[in-house]
């Protein structure tokens, strides 16, 4: 078979010129991320073995092995894991696998042009590290100090060998090749700059600083002379030594390679469960969003183990949708080491399990909400969005995670809980108000909170699109319902006001029925496009604004569901046009009204004006954009002169 060249996806492309050009700290991380991904290609033939022990073929103690060649000016890390054929070749080396690669590629180009990084010892790219380690693209680390890398490898079970190639330029190849054995050698090209990699007391030193957890022995191959081979590391998995033996630096690099992550974790949960049910957990919570966290798949990206034994890294049953910020493994002595992947989810231990991880990750939580809460707005600010899934998919954890959830709001500069709000309601306020959409500063701005300001009412910012679900199925806290200031009925009259103005309600109760004959025109006027047009009591700036009437969906979750095609209907809901009775224009428009014989074209224009400004404020398009442009030459060009 003759050698087949490729060109590397465009994405890859791009990442591979920054990797090579512009990340220059901690380049010694090439080779941890190598021997990170040889123990997981052991892991997985291990696993793999418990059912096929051919795989293995008599060769069971698995090991990975550095060596070098200072003539040739190479290092080469071999595994003698499960090995890659073509296909694995192809798409596990030319593509990367992940959501957000443009989008990663177009934030590690702007970092390094923002920042001015220059060629040179003296630049610094930790902030692009950190975000090569947000898409598991470890590999292409090995470009910031080799020329050139192949890849011998062949898969457990296949007689055939193959070997990838690339300069990192764009391309990259694939020819048949020879090996012995199953397992891959990466072989390392060094640029002439980057010899100290050739020297065994370097590469001693990056594997006991990087890799000293890894469970597989890591062997240092001699020259043949003097110096024979040599273990470099401790060989025995972390998470089963005593916690008081662990130093916090050791535990940070678990982190790196559990998660092929380059951030410090926020978090560490180390624990052992003993009982009816045993198992050890190592956990950690990313101090930076993984930029895969709103993938439609929302995978777990925990580790289960079985008596130390790898089993997968995609347990469904293991963590639930709404962790899947976490990091790390779970080890149990009590799961059968035989039993397929696709039965872990109907497993009734793994429930449990799962149970016990959850209740324990909220508890720590609450501790740091508690006892930090500076620190605990970083998570939140990271991970909240995503910890509010469960307050809709587990209600048996849906008082936890309420107690945990932190908001924004009007009268709050940082974020508050729900229990901070309930102390502060007002003297008649029966309720927890709250608005939604997609931009906090924006919906504080809201002519619907008018009102409320004017009361002094604190009103929830609610930004997040998982909130639009999650606020109808849970339906209050603490006896007190959860209500829209965008809905009908806003029930502000309840609060005590407070200047406790009452000569101020009477002159509202009486501009309200000043403006009956103008509402009454409005109605007729706009017809179906609005279900009601009515006073409003919310209003003390803007002449108008729209609200959604009970029982009817929210708009916001309307619309998401309409732009997924899931509403099954071709226009919004109407809703309710409120009217300001003492905005200046809307008691001009009322006296004309009042004189008028209900066919007044300009107030038929106004009308539909008022109700496109109130559409342009939530956000929507303007329904006819020609009758818009014509209605307001026609209401500029009369000046509204009444």
């Amino acid at each position: 078979m003759a050698q087949e060249k490729f060109t590397f996806q465009a994405e890859v492309s791009k990442l591979l010129d920054i990797v090579a050009h512009s990340l220059y700290s901690h380049k010694e991380i090439f080779l941890r991320e190598l021997i990170s991904n040889a123990s997981d290609a052991c892991d997985r033939l291990r696993y793999a073995a418990l059912t096929d022990a051919a795989l293995t073929g008599g060769d069971a103690d698995f090991k990975i092995t550095l060596s070098v060649d200072k003539k040739a000016n190479t290092l080469t890390v071999t595994d003698n894991g499960d090995g890659m054929n073509r296909d694995d070749l192809t798409e596990v080396l030319g593509t990367i696998a992940r959501s957000g690669t443009q989008a990663f590629v177009d934030q590690m180009a702007a970092s390094t042009k923002d920042t001015g990084k220059k060629k040179g010892k003296d630049a610094k790219g930790g902030d692009d590290m950190a975000l090569i380690g947000q898409f598991g693209v470890g590999f292409y680390s090995t470009f910031m100090v080799a020329d050139k890398v192949e890849v011998l490898t062949r898969k457990a079970g296949d007689k055939k060998a193959w070997q990838w190639s690339s300069d990192g330029k764009g391309e990259f190849t694939i020819d048949e090749a020879e090996r012995d054995a199953r397992g891959t050698d990466v072989i390392l090209y060094l640029d002439k700059k980057e010899k100290e990699y050739l020297d065994p007391a370097r590469i001693e030193h990056i594997v006991k600083q990087h890799s000293d957890h890894i469970g597989i022995p890591i062997i240092l191959k001699g020259d043949g002379g003097e110096d024979g081979d040599k273990t470099l590391n401790t060989a025995s998995a972390l998470w089963t030594r005593p916690k008081k033996d662990i130093t916090s630096e050791q535990y940070t690099e678990f982190y790196h390679h559990a998660a092929h992550a380059f951030d410090d974790p926020w978090m560490t949960l180390h624990n052992s469960v003993e009982g009816v049910l045993s198992y050890t957990n190592l956990l950690f919570i990313p101090s930076t969003q993984p930029f895969d966290l709103f993938h439609p798949d929302r995978k777990a990206q925990v580790k289960l183990y079985v008596k130390r034994v790898f089993i997968t890294d995609d347990c469904e049953g293991l963590m639930p949708p709404y962790l899947r910020f976490m990091r790390g493994i779970v080890d149990s002595e009590d799961l059968p080491l035989n039993i397929s992947r696709e039965m872990f989810q109907h497993n009734p231990q793994l429930t449990k399990i799962r149970s016990g991880l959850s209740k324990r990750i909220m508890g720590e939580l609450k501790k740091k909400a508690n006892k930090k809460p500076e620190e605990y707005a970083d998570f939140w600010n990271n991970f909240g969005a995503v910890l509010k899934e469960g307050l809709y998919e587990e209600p048996e954890n849906r008082e936890k995670i309420l107690g945990l959830a932190r908001f924004k709001s009007t009268t709050q500069d940082g974020w508050t809980s729900l229990e901070d709000y309930a102390s502060r309601m007002k003297d008649g306020q029966e309720v927890i108000y709250y608005i939604s959409g997609e931009d906090a500063d924006a919906i504080a701005a809201s002519p619907h909170l008018e009102g409320f300001k004017a009361k002094g009412v604190e009103v929830l910012l609610m930004t997040d699109p998982v909130d639009d679900f999650w606020l109808p199925s849970v339906g209050e806290f603490e006896g007190k319902a959860f209500k829209s200031a965008a809905r009908v009925g806003a029930d502000l009259d309840k609060v005590e006001d407070v200047d406790k103005d009452k000569k101020k309600d009477a002159k509202k109760d009486k501009a309200g029925k000043a403006i009956e004959p103008l509402l009454a025109q409005f109605k007729v006027v706009l017809g179906e496009a609005v279900k009601d047009v009515c006073a409003s009591e919310r209003l003390t700036e803007s002449p108008v604004c729209l609200v959604t009437s009970e029982g009817d969906m929210d708009a916001r979750l309307e619309k998401m569901l309409k732009q997924n095609r899931q509403a099954g209907m071709p226009d919004l809901t109407p809703r309710v046009l409120e009217v300001n009775p003492g905005h200046a224009l809307i008691k001009r428009l009322a006296k004309r009204a009042k004189a008028s014989d209900g066919k007044d074209s300009l107030i038929a224009d106004a009308a539909h004006l008022l109700l496109d400004q109130a559409r342009i404020i939530e956000g929507e398009t303007v329904v006819d954009p020609k009758a818009f442009s014509r209605r307001l030459s026609a209401v500029m060009e009369s000046g509204l002169k009444v």
